[in-house]
């Protein structure tokens, strides 16, 4: 079974193929976005596994379902940028990531704000520029 994966990064190939070698599926990685000018790479791919900034519009879920697409596999939690309707109607199963880490967001988060607190986004356009002045960056 070929599974092609767009919008992929080299992380992505990393867990991928870590993740793949206890199935031994044919992985096909491209950096391109999906979108109906790229859709033809995918052709005979058995699996689409798509980012949320690809576009799985109508024309492109045609041209998927005709090229032996059985299935959009998204990397996302969203699934606004599928057309729905049109995947029902051509039988092709969209599953997509359940959730995400509620603990790894609230983390995130916090991780965010200490930044902003500690000013660390001027600190850093600061240092590239070669000034380490700490004027407006204490208290």
């Amino acid at each position: 079974m070929r599974i092609t994966l767009f919008s992929s990064k080299p992380y992505d190939r990393d867990s991928f193929r870590a993740a793949n070698q206890a199935h031994g599926f044919e992985l096909q990685f491209l950096e391109s976005r999906l979108d109906p000018d790229t859709v033809a790479l995918a052709a005979g791919a058995e699996v689409v596994c798509p980012f949320v900034n690809d576009v799985l519009s109508a024309p492109v879920l045609e041209r998927l379902a005709a090229g032996g697409t059985r299935l959009i596999a998204l990397r996302s939690a969203g699934y606004n940028h599928v057309d729905l309707p049109c995947a029902q109607r051509l039988g092709l199963p969209v599953v997509r990531v359940p959730a995400y880490s509620p603990h790894a967001v609230a983390e995130h988060t916090v991780a965010l704000i200490l930044a902003l607190n500690r000013r660390l986004p001027r600190a850093y356009n600061r240092t590239r520029e070669g000034n380490f002045s700490l004027q407006g960056l204490t208290g």
